[in-house]
């Protein structure tokens, strides 16, 4: 009767509870509390909060890969066979599992499946929306079809904007690297790219990019991305005003003029055989973006232009955003790698919206004042937020002073900017 109760109390979660696991469950508590009551980019952070909280659950396994359910069933016979298998003692099986690579990962896998072992639900939402690519694909792809490009095409000089504000992406891969310098810090340079990308503001081509060159990072680095999309109207502000004068925030610009259903329509083609010639590595990211452009724009398609608007973007951001949460293990996460990849974050955001802002004082230098340099804040590839953002501190410098769709050119020039940087940084760094 008490060996029942024992193997009882045992098999409750409470019993192996960790003060980590603890510590991750309260921090997806607060991701779910931000989005719902705060409203912080919450079809993101809701469902990673979630699956925060879920990763975290003892002994389930939720997260765990077939082999990390080998481990957590502890049978002694099949802990033998993958101790034979990684050539390494029992005792040290957990600690070797997290440092195989190549050949031992998929010789660990075959037996723990061949022993009748299966990954948990969270593990198979990763491997088949991030792990593949194909999430991030097709968010971009819904990105693409509810994104209306006539700011940018109107007034083509913005793309200078979004270029600029890029530049916070190439100086946080620097600093990534620097940050080696202190102890407990080793960013390869695979590494510090994946969590420079964050500066570009844009939460699936992180993921993307950390999936392929990081992925033990992409925990940290797509909440470090989503979160600071999410506090655009905290973080941009101060530095907007920090960096312009009231004259410059109060400058009135011009009514874009009209673009033409044909401009719309060769403006994605366009995009896609710049990429095609200059920049085949970005063809995943720009060719789903100008896709789901060309689908909204061509008006023959309105089904297919309104399920990548709604139905296919929905049920790719719950699962994204479930799998995001999946790496958020606190064995995985709690880390002082995690603590500098969230400051690197910060850093590279405040570097990509004050170069974007800086570009706009050339340009309303070079204009003889016709540009408002607030609009350069919209170069990250936050959209709309940082679109909405310019409009509100315009208008508190003048009231008559409208700048959202002056700014959405910028805005969407980021998007393509950050999508571009990521292939850069997939050429050079991923070979």
């Amino acid at each position: 009767m008490q060996a029942g109760f024992e193997a009882l109390w045992h098999s409750m979660g409470i019993a192996n509870l960790a003060w980590d696991q603890s510590l991750m469950i309260a921090v997806g508590a607060s991701l779910i509390f931000l989005a719902i009551r705060k409203g912080f980019e919450p079809l993101l952070l809701l469902p990673i909060g979630f699956g925060c909280v879920l990763a975290n659950i003892p002994i389930a396994g939720l997260a765990e890969d077939a082999v990390g359910q080998l481990l957590l069933a502890a049978d002694p016979a099949h802990m033998q066979a993958l101790a034979q298998t990684l050539k390494v003692p029992v005792e040290q099986l957990a600690a070797a599992w997290k440092q195989a690579t190549g050949a031992e990962v998929s010789a660990g896998l075959a037996l723990a499946r061949d022993l009748g072992y299966a990954p948990g639900m969270l593990n198979m939402f990763y491997e088949v929306a991030i792990a593949s690519g194909v999430a991030p694909l097709l968010i971009f792809m819904g990105v693409g079809a509810l994104t209306d490009f006539s700011a940018l095409i109107s007034m083509p000089r913005t793309l200078l904007l979004g270029a600029a504000a890029q530049f916070g992406i190439f100086m946080t891969l620097i600093g990534a690297l620097a940050l080696n310098a202190v102890p407990g810090f080793d960013f390869t340079l695979e590494d510090a790219s994946a969590i420079a990308i964050i500066g570009g503001a844009d939460g699936p081509t992180a993921i993307f990019l950390a999936s392929k060159l990081a992925p033990d990072l992409l925990g940290a680095i797509a909440v470090a991305a989503y979160s600071y999309m999410a506090l655009v109207p905290i973080i941009q502000p101060p530095i907007m005003r920090l960096l312009t004068t009231e004259k410059e925030r109060m400058v009135e610009m011009s009514q874009l003029r009209p673009v033409s259903k044909l401009e719309k329509i060769l403006f994605p083609l366009t995009v896609l055989l710049l990429c095609l010639l200059f920049l085949p590595s970005a063809a995943p990211l720009i060719g789903m973006l100008t896709f789901g452009n060309l689908l909204r724009e061509s008006g023959v398609v309105d089904r297919l232009s309104k399920a990548a608007q709604n139905e296919i973007i929905n049920v790719v951001t719950i699962i994204l955003g479930l799998a995001v949460g999946s790496k958020l293990q606190a064995d995985k996460f709690l880390s002082v790698e995690t603590l500098g990849i969230l400051a690197l974050g910060a850093f590279a955001f405040a570097i990509g919206t004050a170069a974007g802002i800086m570009m706009g004082k050339a340009m309303y230098k070079l204009s003889g004042g016709k540009v408002n340099p607030l609009i350069g804040a919209a170069g990250v590839s936050a959209v709309p937020m940082a679109a909405r953002v310019v409009n509100k501190v315009g208008l508190e410098a003048n009231h008559h002073n409208f700048l959202l769709m002056h700014a959405m050119g910028p805005n969407v020039a980021g998007v393509i900017g950050s999508a571009v940087a990521a292939g850069v940084l997939l050429a050079v760094v991923g070979g």
